[in-house]
C-alpha cells in the first residue's frame, strides 16, 4: 500500500466533501469547484480521507499538511517503544569480574525496558551435573545484578543449559528475593 496522499489535479472524483481552511465544512462540492476554492485562497486542495463516498478533501497548505503528518508519526513511533528481549549468557567457568561486568550490562537493558533471557550455557561433562547445583549457579548469577527485577519466564532447561528470563520490576521489590536459594542450608554429609 502506498501513502501517496492526492493533491489539487490529481484527484480524480467528480465531487468532494470539503472542509474549509478554517475548519468549517463546505459540503459536498464538484472537484473542479473546490480546487478553484482552494487556489482563490492560495492554498491546496488536500485528500484526506479517500476512502469515504464521497472522498473527503480539505484546504490546506500541502508543505504544513505533510510537516503535521510526520509529526504525528513520529510522536506515535516514540510511545510505541519496542520492548526487546536480548540474551546474555554465561558458562560455569566464568570468572567472577566477568560475571559482575555482565550483571551490568544486564541491568542497563533492565533499565530501558528491555527483557533478558538468561542462558547458563552447559557443554560437555556440565550438560550432566545435577540440576539442582546447575539452578543454584544460576541464581548466585541473578543475585549479582544491581536492579531489581521479576522473573518473567521459570528458570527451565534448554538445548544450550539452563534458560530464565527477566524482566525489569516496576515496584521497586525484586521477586528475586522470593526465589533466592541461598537461605537454605546445602551442607554436604
Amino acid at each position: 500500500m502506498h501513502n501517496e496522499v492526492r493533491i489539487n489535479e490529481s484527484i480524480r472524483v467528480p465531487e468532494v466533501r470539503v472542509v474549509g481552511s478554517d475548519g468549517e465544512n463546505l459540503g459536498i462540492l464538484p472537484t473542479s469547484e473546490a480546487i478553484s476554492k482552494a487556489s482563490e485562497e492560495g492554498l491546496d486542495l488536500i485528500e484526506v480521507s479517500p476512502k469515504a463516498r464521497p472522498p473527503v478533501a480539505r484546504i490546506a497548505d500541502y508543505g504544513k499538511y505533510k510537516y503535521e503528518l510526520k509529526k504525528k508519526e513520529k510522536e506515535i513511533k516514540a510511545k510505541s517503544h519496542t520492548t526487546e528481549t536480548k540474551v546474555a549468557q554465561v558458562k560455569i567457568g566464568t570468572s567472577e569480574g566477568d560475571l559482575v561486568r555482565k550483571a551490568k550490562k544486564i541491568a542497563d537493558w533492565l533499565a530501558q525496558g528491555h527483557r533478558v533471557k538468561v542462558d547458563l550455557f552447559l557443554w560437555g561433562r556440565y550438560k550432566y551435573m545435577e540440576q539442582s547445583f546447575l539452578k543454584e549457579r544460576l541464581q548466585k548469577f541473578l543475585a549479582i545484578i544491581p536492579e531489581s527485577f521479576n522473573i518473567a519466564d521459570e528458570m527451565k532447561k534448554s538445548p544450550k543449559g539452563l534458560t530464565v528470563v527477566i524482566e525489569l520490576d516496576k515496584s521497586g521489590k525484586s521477586k528475586q528475593d522470593k526465589e533466592n536459594p541461598q537461605n537454605t542450608n546445602h551442607e554436604n554429609k
